[in-house]
């Protein structure tokens, strides 16, 4: 009898509960465990998710709210815990609050004896993706973190919408960090195998429509959370997605923060770039050509996220 999977999650926040409700509307374990350093939060939302059990299509067997020993023998752990981010602000800026509370966790989870895969959401994401990394040591292809994946997702709707097709047609990625400095590779951008330059030369989209869709892209957190005060419905679909991945073990191409070691050009640092996922984590960075201006602003990402790293450091 195949046995069925465990996941942790640690933090149940917004982002961390709509990752659970969407892994769990997917079938994709058959257990869940939620960790919070608020044991009140944890045991409520067992309590609520629990209800749902009887009516799903694909039931789940066990929901509780546990501790850091439950890692021990889990699949995955999903950490989504951190401060959130304020209206205007960065994600960069919540560096040294949040790399002290990861490197805690990290601590725990190490502690614990987990020998699976680790899904990373908290913010600056890039940055704590590493200190987890340095922290627990663990091989740095178990660790994945969720990058690009939602920027991303929001760069295919809004060209979708531009073009009028489903996004699921759109090949189009920022990369780099999940923040401001994201970089779209429109170079390497098709639209169902079409690529995205014969657009611009048939005129259905310019050079100044694809700019403003970046820019959109790239601020739209700002502006939900100006709106309703936090994202977590895009953040919680696209880490089930990883998590499906890892789960059944498809070999999938996700935009996730991987560790590069010469990739890019760059290394030493997780962020947003395209790898294969699997039951193992991120099996391989896929290297795209990118133009020149796309590698220059690339470098210009990466650079700074290794100061806000430097930053992270101290604080840890």
């Amino acid at each position: 009898m195949q046995k069925g999977h465990k996941v942790v999650l640690i933090g149940c926040g917004a982002v961390g509960t709509s990752f659970l409700y969407a892994s769990i509307n997917q079938g994709l374990a058959s257990e869940y465990v939620l960790i919070d350093v608020f044991k009140d939060a944890a045991i409520g939302n067992e309590m609520d998710l629990a209800d749902t059990m009887a009516v799903l299509p694909s039931p789940f067997t066990k929901i509780k709210a546990g501790e850091y020993q439950d890692c021990k023998d889990a699949d995955v752990v999903v950490i989504t815990a951190g401060r959130p981010q304020k209206p205007g602000e960065t994600r960069l800026a919540m560096v040294c609050d949040n790399a002290k509370i990861m490197k805690d966790i990290a601590t725990e989870v190490k502690k614990s004896g987990f020998k699976g895969i680790t899904i990373i959401a908290s913010n600056p994401v890039d940055v704590l993706t590493k200190v987890y990394e340095t922290i627990t040591k663990f091989d740095p292809k178990t660790i994945i973190g969720s990058g690009t994946t939602l920027d991303s997702a929001r760069l295919r709707r809004l060209l979708g919408e531009k073009i009028n097709v489903h996004p699921s047609s759109v090949n189009a990625y920022l990369l780099g960090e999940h923040g401001d400095s994201a970089v779209a590779a429109w170079s390497n951008a098709t639209v169902m195998g079409k690529p995205l330059q014969e657009y611009i030369d048939e005129k259905v989209v310019s050079k100044d429509d694809l700019e403003k869709i970046k820019v959109d892209a790239v601020n739209m957190a700002y502006k939900i959370i100006e709106k309703k005060r936090a994202t977590f419905y895009g953040i919680g679909v696209c880490l089930a997605r990883i998590l499906k991945a890892v789960l059944k073990n498809e070999k999938a191409t996700l935009m996730v923060g991987a560790l590069l070691n010469g990739e890019f050009g760059c290394k030493g640092l997780y962020t947003g770039v395209p790898a294969i996922i699997g039951a193992n984590g991120w099996e391989k960075i896929i290297e795209w050509k990118l133009s020149n201006e796309e590698q220059e602003l690339f470098n210009k990402s990466f650079a700074q996220l290794q100061e806000v790293y430097k930053e992270a450091e101290k604080a840890i």
